[in-house]
Order: C-alpha cells, then structure tokens, then sequence
C-alpha cells in the first residue's frame, strides 16, 4: 500500500509540476516576476531564493505552484512593468495556455515511449486469434491463440470486419473455418451462437489484425512521436466526449455516474503499478491529456475561466474590474473543491460498499 501511495504522489506531482514548468517558463520570457516556484503546497519546509524567484519544498507532497507577481490584482504590485496583470492580452494569454501545451505535450512523451518500447501497431490483412474463452464455441471447436482465420466457409478473409460480418451471416449454423495453425492449415467447424454473454461474441474469441512492428531502434523515436500524438489526439476526443456527457447530466438534473475523483485514480494507479512502467507511462499520459481539457474549460479559477476573462476584455474594449475578477475566480475555486470533496465521499461510499480496492476499480470501470 505504502509503495501504492508514493507512486501515486509522483504520478499527480509530475502531472501538475510540468503543467506549472509551463507558465513559469513562458512568464520568464515574457519579462514577469515569477515570485515563487513551490514544489508541493504549502505550508513552506524551506526555500531558496535564486535571481528574484524563490524556489520552495512545502508540506503537502501533491504538485507545486507558480507566484506571479501581480497576478490577479494590483494590490502589493512594486514592479508594474513585470506584473502580469499590467502585460498585454497576448503575453497573458501565452502564460495561460502554456500549462495545458505542457500537459499535452507530457502525454505525447509518454505515449512515445511506450510505442518507442512496446512496438508500433501495423494494420495487416490477417485475422488472429488473440484470445479465446472459456466453454465458448470457439474453445470447443479448438481454436487457440495465434491462429489465423483465412476464409469462412469459401469467402477469404483478410480483415476483422469481413469476418464479423460473415459469421453474422451464419448465426445459429454449422459453419467452416479455413484456419493456419502454426505451419498447419486446418478446417474448423463452429456453430456461432445467435444468444452469448454480453461481453462476448457469438464464437466467445477476440481477434484482430493488428500486429506489433519493431522498427530500427534509431527509428522508434520518430515512430513513438508520431504514433504518441495521435494518441494524444485520440484521448483528448474520447475525454471530450465524456466531459459533454458529463455536462449534460448535470444540466439535466442528473448525477454523473461514470467519475471518478482522487481516490478512483489513486486505484487505477495502483493497479497499473502492478503491470509494470508501461502501463503507468500510458496512464500518465491520459491522465495528463484529461488535466489539459479540464484546465481549458472557461470555468473561473481554471486556465479557461481565465483566458474568458481576456476574452471578454477583448471584445469590450476595457478590463473587468481585477478586484472583481479576482473574486469570481475565488468562488469558482471554492465551487471546484466543493466538487471535488462531493466526488471524494462518493469514491469513499463506492470503496466502502466494495469491501476492496479492485473492486471498487471494477465499479469505476464499469
């Protein structure tokens, strides 16, 4: 449990430092005061001042923080040509946006090196099996893994959706498999069901025609970068999806069901450990990619609420009032913990009615 909790820390520190690098670093180029850099909230352990910024370790070992100077109001501000709140909509904006770049472009390097290290996922005409179920038609017939279906009854079969479809055509008949078998080709006779399980198929196999390529290893990295974005790409979409639904409950008067809070990541992650560095690098990316959409979301007190804010400025053609900002921005802060305190009891309910931490992860899958 112990070595559970501490990768844990590291893998939310991690995804909030590199989102905090982000507008520490663009802030440094853009001429504003980063008062202090803090590693883990406070209260503050020690610090150390280097040029004008304080670097600090603090107390409570989740994340970190960015100090700008003059951030939200003018209050306190002695240098008002380094303040961010006297810069320009452009400068303030890159500030921003820099934090959900940096959490993207985390995912895309975690990502990368997972393909980098596990392989590339090639499209290939062949249709194999990867797994088979127990008591299934297809363990009946004597179907294994590594088999390669080539032709359902005479009709050659060179992709997945061809044989889905075929054997669909023939639910509830006898129906002949042409199948390589190691350097054996073989004839299989199976009867696809019309009535199966709900997470199985009418033969009870999972297939595909994916095969894992290893390129040059001075390739992999290309490979990796490339491959790592459009994953990226494609888990940004599929959380976009679920932020949408999610939104639409609440809208709706309902409660969303399929969200989990710090203690349903604290379960994923522990199960992830268990499958080695991979699968934690590939947890660390959606994760990171969630971080991203979530901070963009024009809610007050996120990245979003704040380039609103310079939005609504733009389009006026004056500021809104810091002082009033700055409050908004409070409540919104405390509507957000609020939040996540409500999700926190429920993930506490759910682990407590699950009598164990897998369990509860099924329930968090489910």
């Amino acid at each position: 449990m112990f070595g559970s909790i501490v990768v844990f820390i590291l893998l939310l520190s991690t995804l909030i430092l590199v989102h905090e690098l982000g507008h520490f670093w663009v802030a440094k180029k853009n001429g504003i005061w980063v008062e202090e850099f803090g590693f883990g909230l406070p209260p503050r352990i020690i610090g150390k001042k280097v040029g004008d910024t304080i670097y600090s370790l603090n107390l409570l070992p989740f994340g970190g923080f960015v100090r700008l100077h003059g951030e939200l109001t003018a209050d306190g501000v002695t240098k008002p040509k380094r303040a961010f709140i006297n810069k320009s909509k452009k400068v303030k904006t890159a500030v921003i946006v820099a934090g959900v770049i940096m959490n993207f472009l985390l995912a895309v390097v975690a990502f990368a090196i997972v393909y980098s290290t596990a392989g590339i996922p090639k499209e290939t005409n062949k249709v194999q099996v990867m797994d088979v179920n127990p008591g299934s038609p297809a363990q009946v017939a004597g179907l294994i893994q590594g088999d390669v279906i080539t032709k359902v009854k005479d009709i050659e079969i060179s992709s997945t959706t061809g044989f889905i479809n075929e054997i669909n055509a023939n639910l509830g008949k006898r129906t002949v498999l042409e199948v390589v078998s190691g350097e054996e080709t073989k004839k299989v006779t199976i009867k696809p069901r019309v009535d199966h399980p709900e997470d199985e198929g009418p033969l009870g196999v999972v297939i595909s025609s994916v095969e894992i390529y290893y390129p040059p290893v001075w390739q992999r990295p290309f490979y990796g970068i490339y491959f790592g974005f459009k994953e990226a790409l494609f888990w940004g979409g599929n959380i976009i999806v679920g932020f949408s639904s999610i939104f639409k409950d609440l809208f709706s008067g309902h409660a969303p069901q399929d969200i989990a809070g710090p203690v349903g990541i604290f379960a994923i992650t522990s199960e992830a450990a268990k499958t080695g560095i991979m699968s934690l690098l590939n947890l660390l990316g959606i994760i990171s990619v969630n971080l991203a959409i979530l901070n963009i979301i024009p809610f007050p007190a996120l990245d979003g609420g704040r380039l609103l804010f310079i939005l609504i400025e733009g389009v006026v053609g004056r500021k809104v009032l810091p002082k009033a900002e700055a409050v908004i921005h409070a409540v919104g802060m405390i509507v957000l913990i609020g939040l996540l305190l409500a999700i926190t009891i429920h993930d506490i309910q759910r682990l407590v009615a699950a009598g164990s931490l897998s369990g509860f992860l099924e329930s968090v899958i489910k």
